[in-house]
C-alpha cells in the first residue's frame, strides 16, 4: 500500500520549512514593536465556538467546518479560523479583569483547517499569522491595527499594496441596512443562487460577497450601507479614515467589501495584491475588522475587539512570484574532516565544541574516504575545512584551511576547543 498525504495538506519538506520560518519570525519582530504578545490555543475547539460566532449561514459553518462526535460524544471542531478560540481564550482565562492593562493585545500562529476544494494557495489544512487587541472602542486602534499590516507586508518585500476600506456600522445600521437590502432583494428572489436564497432572509449581507456571477450582477446596484450609519458609526468611520489619512497610509473605501464571518461590525479592511500567482486581478492576502460584541457572545462582558489574519501559504506564493528574497538559513561555517582509522572521536569532539561556540558546524557520518568529505563541504558551501589526519592525531594537531581565500594554518587542536574564533585571525 501506497500513504500518500491527506488531499487538501502539504508536506513542508526543509528548504521549504525555511522559509516559513524567516516569515514567522518577521512577523514576530513587526508584533513585538506594537507590544503584541504571543497566543497559542487548541487546534480543535468546542463547535459551538465557531458556530457561535462565525454565523450559522456562513459558508466556514454550513460547508466547511471539519467537525466531528468524540469518544465522550462532544461536538467538536477543528478550527477554521483563528478569532473564535482566541476570544474563548480570553474569556475563560478572565484576560478581560481590571488588572489586565488595557487593550490585551495578542498574536497567533498555527493551522487552521476548512473542507474545500484545494487550489493554489487555498488547502483543506493552511496557516494563518493573526493578531487581536481587546479592551478599546477607539478608531485609532482599528488604525494601529491596519498600520501594523501595512508594516508587516512590507517588512516581508510586499509592494504594491492596495488597501480596502469599510464600515458595518452599529446595531442599529445593521439593522436598518438588512431591511433596505432586503426590500432590494426579494424583486431577485428567483433570480439568485441556492446559497442566496437561503441567506436573504437570514444574513442578506452575505448576498453581496456572494461568488455567483448572477447574483454579483444583482447586488451591483444594490443599497450601500454607508448611507444608512448612524451618527455614532458615522463619526467612527470619520476618523478612522482621517487618522489614515494623518499616517499617509493610502486607502480606497470599497462599500461593497463585506467579511465572510458574521461577526463584524465597524471597521473592516482588505489588503490587496495584483498578481498572477494569486489568480487575475486583485486578490486579497490580508484582511480583518472590528467585532465588538464577539466577546459578550462567548460569555465575558460587553468589549471591543479588533484583528486580522493573513494565509501564511498565499503569502509565500506571492513572495516568490516577487523575487523576494530570502536569507541564507544556517549557512555552514566549519565542515571537519577526518582522515585514517582512530580519528573518529576526535573529529565529533571538534564538532561539539565547535557548537558550544556558537558556530555551524558538520562532519561526515557515512564513513567516507577524504576525498567524498572535502566534496561534501564544497557542495554545503562550508566556509572553513578543519581536518585531522594520523600526524594530527599524534600532535594533538588540527588543520584549518578559508576556503574563499585558501589561507590554511595548522594550530593545536586545543585552540580549536577552545576560541575558533582566534584561530581564524591568524589566517
Amino acid at each position: 500500500m501506497r500513504y500518500q498525504r491527506p488531499k487538501g495538506t502539504a508536506d513542508i519538506l526543509p528548504g521549504e520549512s525555511e522559509r516559513w520560518a524567516y516569515v514567522e519570525n518577521v512577523a514576530r519582530r513587526v508584533f513585538a514593536k506594537y507590544r503584541f504578545d504571543e497566543i497559542r490555543t487548541p487546534m480543535f475547539e468546542s463547535f459551538d465556538v465557531f458556530s457561535r460566532t462565525s454565523g450559522e449561514t456562513s459558508d466556514v459553518v454550513t460547508k466547511e467546518m471539519y467537525d466531528f462526535m468524540d469518544k465522550g460524544d462532544r461536538h467538536l471542531s477543528l478550527r477554521p479560523e483563528g478569532t473564535a478560540g482566541v476570544v474563548r481564550a480570553f474569556v475563560e482565562n478572565k484576560l478581560y479583569g481590571p488588572d489586565v492593562p488595557k487593550p490585551v493585545k495578542v498574536y497567533y500562529m498555527g493551522p487552521m483547517f476548512r473542507y474545500e476544494r484545494p487550489q493554489s494557495g487555498r488547502m483543506r489544512e493552511f496557516h494563518q499569522i493573526g493578531v487581536e487587541a481587546f479592551g478599546s472602542n477607539e478608531p485609532a486602534i482599528d488604525v494601529e491595527t491596519i498600520a501594523m499590516g501595512m508594516d508587516l507586508l512590507t517588512q516581508l518585500g510586499i509592494e504594491n499594496v492596495r488597501l480596502a476600506v469599510n464600515t458595518l456600522g452599529d446595531q442599529e445600521t445593521r439593522e436598518t441596512f438588512r431591511q433596505a437590502l432586503i426590500d432590494y432583494l426579494e424583486p431577485h428572489f428567483d433570480e439568485l443562487s441556492e446559497d442566496s436564497k437561503l441567506r436573504l432572509h437570514k444574513n442578506p449581507l452575505r448576498v453581496l460577497d456572494s461568488k455567483d456571477e448572477t447574483d454579483q450582477k444583482i447586488v451591483a446596484d444594490a443599497p450601500s450601507i454607508l448611507d444608512y450609519l448612524t451618527d455614532e458609526a458615522k463619526a467612527h468611520f470619520d476618523q478612522v479614515k482621517a487618522l489614515l489619512d494623518a499616517l499617509d497610509i493610502d486607502y480606497v473605501v470599497d462599500a461593497t467589501m463585506v467579511r465572510g464571518l458574521d461577526y463584524y461590525n465597524h471597521t473592516i479592511f482588505e489588503f490587496m495584491v495584483n498578481n498572477k500567482a494569486l489568480g487575475h486581478g486583485y486578490t486579497t492576502i490580508c484582511a480583518g475588522g472590528r467585532y465588538n460584541g464577539l466577546v459578550e457572545e462567548l460569555g465575558g462582558p460587553d468589549m471591543a475587539g479588533v484583528g486580522f489574519a493573513l494565509g501564511v501559504e498565499r503569502l509565500l506564493l506571492l513572495m516568490a512570484a516577487s523575487n523576494v528574497e530570502f536569507p541564507a538559513a544556517h549557512h555552514l561555517e566549519a565542515y571537519v574532516v577526518g582522515i585514517g582509522e582512530g580519528t573518529d572521536a576526535a573529529t565529533l569532539k571538534v564538532v561539539s565544541k565547535l557548537r558550544s561556540q556558537d558556530v555551524v558546524a558538520d562532519r561526515d557520518y557515512l564513513n567516507r574516504k577524504p576525498k567524498a568529505q572535502f566534496k561534501t563541504a564544497d557542495k554545503f558551501n562550508a566556509r572553513y575545512t578543519l581536518t585531522i589526519g594520523q600526524t594530527e592525531l599524534e600532535n594533538k594537531t588540527i588543520n584549518v584551511k578559508d576556503m574563499a581565500s585558501g589561507n590554511e594554518v595548522t594550530v593545536p587542536v586545543e585552540s580549536v576547543e577552545k576560541d575558533f574564533n582566534a584561530v581564524l585571525e591568524t589566517l
